[in-house]
């Protein structure tokens, strides 16, 4: 299949870039998995398995696809094609909803009022070998923390209560961006934004992933990326949370005591079971095999959503209880 992956971005990402990460590594599976991959990025976009146009933004998505692709899939944002095409909504929407798209996760979709989605995946040969014997003495927080929504006050309080310590990865001491937040608690240590090197080592020591958000995340790469280090995640049951981590490989509650409890037992968990549970069901290639069905399915004239409900538009926090 003549496959064009567009998205606006520029390709590789030198920092984290989640979304930009998850691109990469679909294009690279489906490049293995036989099919001819065409990449429509941002400038400055270098791809040693794919043909790579660079993006002009003056023009319409529509005039820069070459004639002989059979199937388009947008990561940035929608426009109107002559030919099949997909769409992947990375994020939480207020709508409308394209009856082509597809969602991150299972709970993601409903909430949109769909039911076409693929789980992320990654190539987990970017990343370290993380050593599943290893002495595990903290846990961390993996995200950005200057949003209220990921709740990094969460994890703070549930490893103080705990008597355990933490490592925010993703935040700093001093916040600034969202109105003065100093936090003075010496049991956690902030690394702000880390490299990948960092990150892999800090992951593959870590106890476990504390992820107490207090939104729908539609998917959450942290989750995926902990356990593929043997970490267990112990979070709250919104949105994908309940598809992505099951009673093996952590425990999710809205309470915080039950949270607390939890982390005290976090021995319990297998760092092996943890990593094959990643390793196995969240990788490229399966998230490749996916999307390819999905494209199949728009080339033979099916629409991936042929009934849409209501979106959900009110992403208040959700309940916490301390």
């Amino acid at each position: 299949m003549n496959i064009l992956v567009y998205t606006r971005a520029t390709l590789p990402v030198k920092n984290y870039g989640g979304t930009e990460r998850v691109i990469w590594d679909l294009v690279y599976a489906l490049h293995l998995a036989g099919h001819k991959v065409t990449l429509l990025a941002g400038k400055g976009t270098q791809c040693d398995w794919a043909e790579v146009i660079e993006y002009q933004p003056e023009r319409p998505v529509a005039e820069q696809i070459p004639s002989h692709i059979d199937v388009v899939h947008f990561h940035s944002d929608l426009e109107p094609v002559n030919c099949p095409y997909v769409y992947t909504q990375h994020g939480n929407s207020a709508g409308p909803i394209d009856a082509n798209t597809i969602f991150v996760s299972k709970q993601h979709a409903i909430n949109h009022g769909a039911e076409a989605f693929v789980h992320n995946g990654l190539n987990w040969d970017n990343y370290l070998t993380p050593n599943l014997n290893a002495k595990r003495e903290r846990f961390h927080f993996l995200g950005k923390a200057a949003w209220r929504v990921k709740n990094v006050q969460g994890a703070i309080d549930i490893t103080k209560k705990a008597k355990e310590k933490l490592d925010v990865l993703g935040g700093h001491r001093l916040n600034l961006k969202m109105g003065f937040r100093l936090t003075l608690d010496r049991h956690v240590r902030f690394l702000g934004m880390v490299d990948d090197t960092t990150k892999s080592q800090i992951m593959t020591q870590s106890k476990g992933l504390i992820f107490p958000v207090t939104w729908h995340e539609p998917f959450g790469l942290a989750i995926t990326e902990s356990m593929y280090f043997g970490c267990p995640v112990f979070a709250t049951p919104y949105g994908s949370l309940p598809e992505l981590v099951p009673a093996e490989v952590g425990f999710l509650s809205a309470n915080e005591s039950d949270l607390v409890t939890a982390v005290k037992n976090a021995d319990e968990y297998s760092a092996h079971r943890c990593h094959e549970y990643a390793r196995d069901l969240f990788n490229a290639d399966v998230m490749a095999r996916m999307y390819v069905e999905k494209y199949q399915q728009v080339v033979n004239g099916h629409k991936l959503n042929p009934v849409l409900g209501d979106v959900l538009k009110d992403y208040k926090r959700l309940p916490y209880h301390k």
